[in-house]
């Protein structure tokens, strides 16, 4: 069983004006980071718009991933996410047969879920995995996020060996330290080499990777060789994300639509910043801006 870690792409969906998925750009973009050369690749996270997609849309998207990625030996994770406990099983039980390394899940998200129907549904979805791990992805706007000590029952005789969480409360990595001793521990991406400093992250699934796939990858290098430098281009990667990223965010658009936009400023696939109805698209007209910024402040990134 591989040990889960490192720096991990996501899949974007570029969507047509029709709203339909462009399954000749998706490919082009698996290709693109492939070759950028990323730990892994995963599907159907927030960036890949997994709650727009049909059952037959997200068996496409699966399907071509693995495909591509068995065929290099290149690491995936599928995505098996739905609000509906259900349908995110039913999912497990159709992707097993691609053996990914992992299948990432979230918790039913209708009503908010208590610890012990958390571990319920995990159970559920462990033994449809059939030792296949999984990745539990909490992120802050859940109905409901659990804390450290919380997942770790949670998970607690599951086949849950890994979690992606926000950093949450001041006190996020001693609590992590003290609860998650047991899972591999995700942090957003332009957090990971303070993650790592702190002796809690094993890596990240990426919003650094939307922006530049081989950038990601030889920064997250680099926290093994020299963990100061790498923090060092963190605090500029932060200041980045904080003054050009986020006020859109606060402006309304979804964390999806930012995504999709740091990829569209790095450039590396023609993705674009469409989203499928009814959430917002960011004007494509703001990346050559944001684009000369970035390279200003962060060319370790952009430029690796």
């Amino acid at each position: 069983m591989m040990t889960l870690g490192g720096n991990w792409a996501s899949l974007l969906l570029p969507i047509n004006r029709d709203d339909s998925i462009d399954f000749g750009r998706l490919s082009d973009a698996i290709d693109a980071l492939i070759a950028a050369g990323t730990d892994g690749i995963y599907s159907n996270g927030t960036a890949c718009e997994f709650y727009t997609q049909s059952e037959a849309e997200f068996d496409a998207i699966q399907q071509l991933l693995a495909e591509k990625c068995c065929a290099i030996g290149r690491p995936f994770i599928i995505g098996a996410c739905h609000t509906d406990a259900r349908q995110s099983v039913d999912r497990i039980r159709r992707a097993v047969q691609l053996q990914p390394v992992a299948m990432q899940v979230i918790l039913p998200d209708w009503w908010p879920v208590g610890v012990e129907e958390a571990r319920a549904f995990l159970m559920m979805a462990s033994e449809m995995a059939a030792g296949i791990p999984l990745v539990i992805y909490n992120p802050p706007h859940a109905k409901y996020v659990l804390s450290p000590a919380e997942l770790k029952d949670a998970t607690a005789g599951t086949a849950v060996t890994a979690a992606k969480l926000a950093l949450g409360s001041g006190n996020f990595y001693h609590e992590a330290r003290a609860h998650l001793k047991g899972l591999a521990v995700f942090v957003p991406g332009h957090h990971l080499a303070t993650g790592v400093k702190e002796g809690v992250a094993a890596g990240a699934f990426s919003n650094v990777a939307c922006l530049a796939p081989r950038g990601a990858q030889v920064w997250t290098e680099l926290m093994a060789s020299n963990l100061g430098k790498a923090l060092e281009i963190e605090s500029r990667l932060q200041a980045f994300i904080a003054n050009q990223i986020m006020p859109l965010g606060r402006a309304g658009y979804s964390n999806a639509a930012l995504d999709k936009l740091l990829a569209a400023i790095g450039g590396w696939a023609d993705v674009g910043t469409r989203l499928r109805a009814p959430y917002r698209s960011i004007d494509a007209a703001v990346v050559t801006t944001l684009r000369a910024e970035a390279q200003r402040l962060i060319p370790e990134i952009m430029s690796p």
